[in-house]
């Protein structure tokens, strides 16, 4: 890969690098040296053409003759060193302005998750490498670029932080499902509540799940927010139908660009599809669904290497005031873990082919071991919510998809509950997990390595029992996320682990 360790980088070259659509530019003559003083005297200025009128090329600087000037001054390749394959590294903080005027139309724009000709200006206003691998989910998640955009954050709980500071407001009314991330549920009640919010939780789950959000909307709803698959139950919601109660209260989505969010009266959609990823579910092809949210530190990223989160969407006036939020309350995904984060998507579709092949071999043994009282698995027959399944997992499918092209699988999450209730329940689920010699004891899940949590006694132990209960999480669930290793040595780790158990608990070697 290319880094470009400079503070500085020209915002001409990384508009061109970086954008989809071409800009038309007119390019300066190489320098002759090897490494180029930014500004060097090579040709005369030339004068660009972009839609804000003319501009000139950066100004010129002189060819530094002190020691001290020297090693303050910034030295750039070749331009012909900016062809490499995979895209750089742009590790700057800030860029170089035209001039005054530049300067002044960068600050004066109206916030937006990808630049223009113009540029960049700050780092913590976007940069080219968060936006390259921004571009490459966007279109994954089925927005091509003049449809809508995606935003980039530090981590997943940021993507959804920003998605709901963007449209919430003191007075306003949100809905979540009782079953959802142990961390948007802490934000709801240990922030949002205390801003103001008022939130309503529901079962958002099965045949019911649209008439429980139906119930639940009032006049200041603003969010009707869902996850699905769920975490960690693995329950699955009808979003069209949610999008289709929505509509028939309040009518269908209206969206002007450059007006501001609280102008709409709709509740916004939001759907967390960590889950599933754009691979089996693009949500932003479901009519009314106005934003998808992902945790990109899971598959997306796919190496339990970096944090990140994605927020796409086609509504201008929710991507600007989610982009404000991301300028000055939270902050845009890092260029190396950007860069990461690009290369990791290369093989998501060959990686979540795998993760649901190991995946159904799994779940199918553990419906069948004694210790184990039930399974959530979509891909099982006995999944609650099966009939929901082959429209929620596309398996990668295009619309001219052959029928040799793609087998269709359901994900690499697994949840299942031990036998027994109570104590015995959480011993035995604890019990099993720690006694695994092949998959991982760890949170998060995603990564080419399988991975396993007990939900009661890691993390949802700040939920109390009763609504943990109440939102499907029995006190011997586990949840574990089936990695890319042999089949067959998953299943006998597991067969294993849980052959330690008897109806009195574990007999812990």
């Amino acid at each position: 890969m290319k880094v470009v360790l400079s503070t500085f980088a020209l915002a001409a070259s990384a508009a061109s690098a970086f954008q989809a659509s071409s800009s038309k530019q007119t390019a300066t003559a190489p320098s002759s040296s090897a490494l180029c003083v930014l500004g060097e005297e090579v040709a005369d200025a030339t004068v660009v053409a972009g839609s804000n009128g003319l501009k000139s090329e950066p100004r010129k600087h002189e060819t530094p003759k002190s020691f001290a000037t020297k090693c303050a001054t910034l030295y750039h390749p070749h331009e012909g060193a900016g062809k490499g394959l995979a895209p750089p590294v742009y590790f700057g903080s800030t860029f170089m302005l035209d001039d005054a005027a530049h300067g002044a139309r960068l600050h004066e724009k109206r916030e937006a998750p990808y630049t223009d000709e113009d540029g960049f200006v700050y780092s913590r206003w976007g940069s080219p490498t968060n936006e390259a691998a921004a571009l490459q989910i966007s279109a994954l998640e089925g927005v091509d670029e003049g449809t809508g955009s995606c935003l980039l954050f530090n981590s997943g709980m940021s993507a959804i932080t920003s998605s709901l500071m963007a449209v919430l407001k003191a007075g306003d009314h949100a809905i979540f499902p009782f079953c959802t991330y142990g961390g948007t549920l802490e934000f709801m009640k240990e922030f949002a509540v205390h801003w103001g919010v008022e939130v309503t939780f529901v079962d958002a789950s099965g045949p019911e799940g649209p008439g429980n959000y139906k119930n639940a909307l009032r006049e200041n709803t603003r969010v009707v927010y869902t996850e699905t698959p769920a975490n960690p139950t693995c329950r699955l919601t009808d979003l069209a139908g949610v999008a289709r109660v929505v509509d028939e209260h309040y009518g269908p989505a209206s969206d002007i660009p450059g007006t501001d969010v609280v102008d709409r009266k709709r509740p916004w959609i939001m759907v967390d599809g960590t889950f599933a990823t754009p691979y089996h579910q693009r949500v932003l092809d479901i009519p009314g669904v106005d934003v998808a949210i992902q945790s990109a530190t899971k598959y997306l990223g796919g190496h339990s290497d970096i944090l990140a989160g994605s927020v796409t969407s086609r509504s201008e006036p929710f991507l600007h005031a989610c982009s404000k939020v991301q300028k000055l309350i939270t902050v845009p995904l890092n260029p190396m873990d950007s860069f990461l984060l690009a290369r990791g998507l290369r093989t998501l579709d060959v990686r979540m082919q795998r993760h649901g092949e190991n995946a159904i071999k799994v779940a199918k043994m553990l419906e069948a071991h004694p210790m184990v009282a039930e399974v959530y698995y979509p891909g099982l027959d006995s999944h609650p919510d099966r009939y929901l399944a082959d429209q929620v997992f596309s398996s990668g499918r295009d619309v001219d998809s052959e029928e040799d092209e793609w087998k269709q699988t359901y994900g690499g999450m697994i949840s299942f509950i031990t036998v027994g209730d109570g104590e015995n329940a959480l011993r035995r689920a604890r019990n099993v997990c720690e006694q695994l010699r092949v998959v991982n004891l760890a949170v998060s899940l995603g990564g080419v390595e399988s991975l396993v949590e007990h939900p009661a006694s890691m993390t949802h132990t700040m939920i109390p029992r009763e609504q943990r209960l109440a939102g499907g999480l029995h006190d011997g669930l586990i949840r574990l996320s089936v990695g890319l290793e042999r089949a067959k040595d998953l299943v006998e780790d597991l067969r294993n682990s849980l052959d330690l158990c008897d109806e009195d608990g574990c007999a812990v070697e």
